[in-house]
């Protein structure tokens, strides 16, 4: 099983791609978890990565596509993957494409977890997060007395990436960088876009319908 996964800045795709990744036995490659292990591995390509990322750059997309080659050689993708969150944009798109045609690598699906701005602003807005055991809560489901944690009683608080005027932001880069990427795998008659919004169990239970 092949699959590519998308969706907007706190959607719970990496949430969805863990726990599919876990109950299929199919590696979870995440962009950013494969750059840091490269950097610490010093591979040839993290290396490369890392001499961009010390400098504060952008690291460039043939670093990092090369980066994804080389965990596609890993035993545990032999069986399949899932890809959170990549391509990012339309240039590694098209080049993720020579890869996986070069490969032999036949992509089965390709979701994307679409959701209402509003109501994502709302529910993303409303989670706290404790500062001393690291606890995530949401004002929207959980039961909390002010800002005091049930679990430990240290203090809740909402991270910089919480607040609306962020969120509003990332929601815009991310809309416009993924929108030709959907248009190209939705020529290619592959993209399925679905509901992101829900409880974990019902996305996972939707995604397993897609799958199968």
């Amino acid at each position: 099983m092949i699959l590519i996964l998308f969706g907007p800045p706190g959607v719970g795709k990496g949430t969805q791609a863990k726990i599919l990744s876990s109950q299929m036995k199919i590696a979870h490659i995440a962009t950013g978890d494969i750059l840091r292990e490269a950097v610490s591995r010093a591979t040839e390509m993290g290396k490369k990565a890392k001499a961009f990322m010390d400098r504060g750059e952008l690291v460039p997309d043939d670093v990092v596509i090369g980066i994804i080659q080389d965990r596609l050689k890993e035993d545990d993708a032999r069986s399949g993957f899932i890809l959170d969150g990549f391509p990012r944009t339309l240039p590694q798109a098209e080049a993720l494409d020579k890869v996986f045609r070069k490969a032999g690598i036949k992509v089965d699906h390709v979701i994307s977890m679409e959701v209402d701005r509003g109501l994502l602003v709302k529910r993303l807005t409303a989670r706290r997060v404790c500062r001393n055991c690291g606890s995530i809560f949401n004002l929207l489901i959980d039961q909390l007395n002010d800002s005091v944690c049930p679990r430990c009683g240290g203090e809740l608080y909402q991270r910089d990436d919480d607040k609306e005027e962020t969120i509003a932001r990332r929601f815009e880069v991310y809309q416009k960088q993924t929108k030709p990427v959907k248009d190209f795998y939705r020529n290619k008659n592959m993209l399925v876009e679905m509901d992101g919004l829900g409880e974990i169990e019902e996305i996972t239970s939707r995604l397993k319908n897609i799958l199968k």
